[in-house]
């Protein structure tokens, strides 16, 4: 039986197997080789007919609750939201399409944002709306220094 459709089958043991045969021992390590790529292009580098995005996101959450890394998955996916709705960088002007882009990429990033996070995530939206980042400003990785700023790793 082949495969033709993301949630059939097993689909978590699928996202392991292939980034197995990728050389990584978790989706983290596959994501992480790939800071700021999308998380729908992550899926497709997969299994462009039977992974989606919203499962690599799954993996990688399940993975960062077991690391207790939860906040730098926070910032992960913040990036690769920032990355994808906003692939120049932070607009220099806040006309209305890119106020638009912005909007998309944080409500898509407050959406995917776990509730134990949820607080943390709003005070970071407010803050880049008060204080907005240079024009241009693209983060590279969850280790972004600003990223780490608006949203430090707790103290365990």
């Amino acid at each position: 039986m082949t495969i033709s459709h993301p949630w059939e089958g097993n689909w978590k043991a699928r996202l392991y197997e292939r980034a197995r045969a990728r050389g990584f021992d978790s989706l983290t390590a596959f994501a992480d080789a790939r800071p700021a790529v999308p998380l729908h292009q992550l899926a497709e580098e997969l299994g462009k007919e039977d992974v989606a995005g919203v499962q690599v996101l799954n993996g990688m959450l399940a993975e960062a609750e077991q690391r207790r890394q939860v906040t730098r998955f926070v910032r992960d996916v913040l990036v690769r939201m920032l990355a994808q709705s906003l692939p120049d960088g932070w607009p220099a002007v806040m006309d209305d399409a890119s106020r638009f882009l912005v909007a998309k990429a944080l409500g898509r990033w407050s959406g995917y944002t776990p509730e134990t996070h949820q607080e943390r995530a709003d005070q970071v939206m407010a803050a880049l709306r008060a204080a907005p980042p240079p024009a241009g400003w693209r983060p590279l990785g969850p280790d972004d220094e600003l990223l780490r700023t608006l949203l430090p790793d707790e103290q365990v």
